[in-house]
């Protein structure tokens, strides 16, 4: 069994910064450390998904990364067994799972990353579906999947683009906090609020925080905790 590599996104754009720019430094030396050189994309998550795979094509071929698009290959199955790496994409997640059990790859992308080390990185909605379930999505329901198990990549749960409460605001309708916290109360899972431009890095068994901002845990039965950049977090990994 191969030690996996795994690079969750909270998202791919920051303010301030061009398409992945802000992860540029992080990504190049996630995939150059295991020897990559082409990437295949997984843009199931939005619509157009030539328009999704140029705009990934266009940021990261500079970089030298060759980018093939999966939707693009006649047999998906065999395109993940004979991928270099994994890069799936944000955009709707309910869209991308249902996408990922339609064309039969879950067990199969699960397999590649999990038993064989392949690179995965995932952005947004691809940071969902790398985890225990979609749960956590911020995402409209605008497509069915047959269950909202996911990838199962780590053993917890992630909500990308987390939001702090705002206490200055006049909204009184549910925060972030609260609609993570009725999950925890209904699934007693631990869910990982990644805020924009920080990210988590996954190496065999240690999983690091990375980016310029801190993290929040929600656990249950437990008030929240912060956690900085740099952080290790492998005591998440260690679930059963």
């Amino acid at each position: 069994m191969s030690q996996r590599s795994i690079f969750l996104l909270s998202s791919s754009r920051v303010h301030g910064h061009e398409f992945l720019e802000h992860a540029k430094e992080q990504l190049i030396d996630f995939l150059s450390k295991r020897n990559v050189k082409t990437v295949l994309f997984v843009p199931y998550a939005q619509k157009d998904h030539n328009k999704y795979t140029e705009l990934v094509d266009k940021t990261l071929s500079p970089w030298g990364y060759q980018i093939e698009g999966l939707h693009t290959k006649p047999n998906p199955i065999q395109a993940v067994l004979q991928a270099e790496a994994l890069f799936i994409g944000g955009g709707n997640t309910f869209v991308l799972l249902k996408a990922l059990y339609d064309q039969n790859l879950i067990s199969i992308i699960r397999e590649r990353v999990l038993q064989k080390g392949v690179p995965y990185v995932g952005s947004s909605a691809g940071t969902n579906v790398a985890t225990l379930s979609i749960h956590t999505t911020n995402d409209m329901p605008v497509a069915l999947p047959p269950t909202y198990d996911a990838l199962r990549l780590v053993p917890f749960n992630i909500n990308p683009h987390y939001l702090d409460p705002d206490a200055s605001t006049l909204h009184k309708g549910e925060t972030r906090d609260e609609r993570i916290n009725e999950f925890i109360d209904y699934h007693q899972l631990p869910v990982l609020g990644l805020r924009e431009g920080t990210a988590l890095l996954v190496e065999g068994d240690k999983a690091t925080l990375v980016g310029d901002r801190n993290a929040k845990l929600f656990l249950p039965n437990k008030l929240p905790v912060e956690f900085a950049p740099k952080a290790d977090l492998s005591f998440l990994l260690n679930r059963s």
